[in-house]
Formats: structure tokens, C-alpha cells, sequence
């Protein structure tokens, strides 16, 4: 069998930088980057806007089996196209981004994407992050980073981020917010939040995000990137 493209896992918590970081190392390497939560941020926005319970597992998982997805970067930015739609500024709401982190828990959900999300690393070297990337979705990935810092220092970066985007929420509230989210990632019963095995774990509280990207960087091309 043909050599797969090489790929790099992303996994963490909320607001640990999986995001900015994997940007830094795809452009650094010249390699794809997907963000697997976009696409359970995009089921969630199109399953409210049909009506659809976010807890409905069956009905969740039949709609996403039908979406066409389509991310490309456009202008330094990851742009999400479902079904013709460009729902990238959309789906980046807080709203959403609690539907999304609901629909994450549905077994159907996952199964319908995960086909999705290894189809985009078998033709192209990819950075890819989410919550599941290293243990499931891409368990033979030659690197696979866990990326963490305290839950302080992430409260702290959320708060920033949703203060940018003009929302002013108390900083007990989105660290309250955030613990919760957590232990609903790594308890739920469909691929829970963990570090792989082989899994490098890094700590970013006391880092910025283009020193995290270097050492990514240091060790993907150690591996032969």
C-alpha cells in the first residue's frame, strides 16, 4: 500500500491554543490544516436551524451524513463551506459553540464525520486538532500532541477571545464554563478527551503560542516531516 501523507494530531482542552497553534505549524510546514470543530460547530447551527434537538442522536447523525463539507483557507483564514453555505463567520458564535460542544457527545454524530475528517488526511500532509484526533481519528499519525495548560490560564485566554468579540462575561463565570465543558469532554462516553499513549504532552500556560508551534514544529520534522 501506498505511504500515507504525513499528519499531525492536536488534542486538548478548551482553550489550550490547539487552534492558533495548529495554524502556525501547517503554515510553518506547508501542510493542510482542519479543524475538526468546525464541523461539529456546523452540525450544530444546522441542526437548530431545522429544528433539531441537539440530544437527537439518530436525527443528528442521518443530517450529517448528508452535508457536504468544504474547508480551505481563504485570506490567512480557515473558511467552512456545508452544502454551498460559507458558514464561517456563523458557526463562530457562542451559541454555537455550546451546540457544538452538545452534538460532540452523540456516538452518531462522530461516526458520521470520522469517515470525513480521515478522508482529508489521506491525500495531503494535514495538521488537524480537536478532542480525539491522536486516539481516534488519526491513531497512526507519526505525531500526536496533547496540549494543556491550567485551567486558570485558559479562563483567562477565553475571556480575552470573547472580549474581542465585544461579549463581557465575568471571569468566575467562563472558568466555571470551562471546568464543566472539561469534564463533559473527557466523561463522555463517545471518545472521550485523553492523551494518547504514544502522546507528547505540552504544557502552554507558561508559553506563547509560536513557541508551542516551534517545538511542534522541532519534533514533526525529527519524525521525518
Amino acid at each position: 500500500m501506498p505511504e500515507r501523507p504525513f499528519a499531525i494530531a492536536i488534542d486538548g482542552p478548551a482553550s489550550s491554543g490547539k487552534g492558533t497553534v495548529a495554524r502556525m505549524v501547517a503554515r510553518a510546514l506547508d501542510f493542510a490544516y482542519v479543524d475538526t470543530g468546525a464541523m461539529y460547530r456546523a452540525v450544530a447551527l444546522i441542526g437548530a436551524r431545522r429544528g433539531l434537538a441537539l440530544d437527537d442522536g439518530p436525527a443528528l447523525g442521518a443530517m450529517t451524513d448528508t452535508l457536504a463539507f468544504d474547508l480551505s483557507w481563504a485570506d490567512g483564514a480557515l473558511k467552512v463551506v456545508v452544502d454551498g453555505e460559507d458558514l464561517s463567520e456563523a458557526i463562530r458564535t457562542e451559541v454555537v459553540g455550546q451546540g457544538a460542544s452538545a452534538v460532540a457527545v452523540l456516538p452518531e454524530v462522530r461516526a458520521a464525520l470520522l469517515g470525513r475528517q480521515r478522508a482529508l488526511a489521506e491525500t495531503r500532509p494535514v495538521v488537524m486538532d480537536g478532542r480525539d484526533i491522536g486516539t481516534v481519528v488519526l491513531p497512526d499519525a507519526p505525531v500526536k500532541v496533547f496540549l494543556d495548560a491550567r485551567a486558570e490560564i485558559r479562563a483567562a485566554r477565553r475571556q480575552l477571545e470573547l472580549q474581542s468579540r465585544g461579549v463581557e462575561q465575568p471571569f468566575d463565570e467562563v472558568l466555571a464554563d470551562l471546568r464543566a465543558r472539561d469534564a463533559q469532554d473527557s466523561q463522555r462516553a463517545a471518545a472521550p478527551l485523553r492523551m494518547a499513549d504514544d502522546g507528547i504532552y505540552l504544557d502552554s500556560s507558561a508559553l506563547t503560542p509560536r513557541q508551542v508551534a516551534a517545538k511542534v514544529v522541532d519534533i514533526a520534522r525529527a519524525r521525518g516531516a
